[in-house]
């Protein structure tokens, strides 16, 4: 009898500590992704390997605009002096290069766009390991991103306390000091400061340029 009496008391007990347990408000804390992938030293790295290609871009584009404008100045020069087979076949050169022009610029920036996801995919992926095991260790319930990403809502409108963020916890568990992380900011920004405050300099204002139009809107004249 009295061993029913105490089983049935541990399992009362039991059942009021999983109830308390239920009645717990849940621990909640917050971070934001963006900020700990632009200060990763693989931020720089992606930057610069994407400048690059930018570059490389921007290159092959000038080099194009620069061959249709060559062949432009030379129907606006021979046009009249052509007969009109090869004065069509000119004005046929001068479409199809200003067609590849326009699509070259628009394969580009998708082939840009493309080459940043593959270089950022991995590093989202170690911040979201991180972000797991700082929650693991810590017994949070929920982790937040405070921003939704580019051109989206953030997924936290309103934050009452900065002791909810733990981004700095994600930046050790990277190898990451924040530490450093803020000392690099406040010398940015009184550097940023002391740029600001030096006198203005006059400079000489140079002579007005007429920009060359673009391939694509320039288009071949008819006589």
């Amino acid at each position: 009898m009295k061993s029913k009496f105490i089983v049935a008391l541990v399992a009362i007990v039991a059942l009021i500590g999983v109830e308390t347990k239920a009645q717990q408000a849940p621990k909640i804390g917050w971070t934001n992704v963006d900020y700990i992938l632009g200060v990763l030293p693989e931020s720089k790295k992606i930057e610069n390997e994407l400048q690059i290609q930018q570059q490389q871009i921007q290159k092959a584009m000038q080099d194009k605009q620069k061959e249709f404008e060559d062949k432009y100045k030379a129907y606006e020069a021979n046009a009249t002096k052509w007969s009109e087979i090869i004065r069509a076949d000119k004005e046929k050169e001068l479409t199809r290069l200003q067609t590849d022009f326009q699509e070259f610029q628009r394969t580009s920036q998708e082939s840009l766009q493309k080459k940043q996801q593959q270089l950022i995919q991995p590093v989202l992926m170690k911040i979201n390991t991180a972000i797991e095991a700082v929650g693991k260790e810590n017994n949070y319930t929920y982790i937040l991103n405070m921003d939704g990403g580019a051109q989206t809502t953030p997924i936290i409108l309103f934050a009452g306390s900065d002791e909810l963020n733990v981004s700095n916890l994600v930046l050790k568990k990277l190898g990451v000091d924040p530490a450093e992380i803020e000392k690099q900011q406040k010398a940015a920004s009184e550097a940023a400061m002391q740029q600001l405050q030096k006198p203005a300099t006059t400079t000489p204002q140079q002579p007005a340029t007429t920009k060359p139009a673009t391939p694509a809107t320039t288009t071949p004249k008819k006589n």
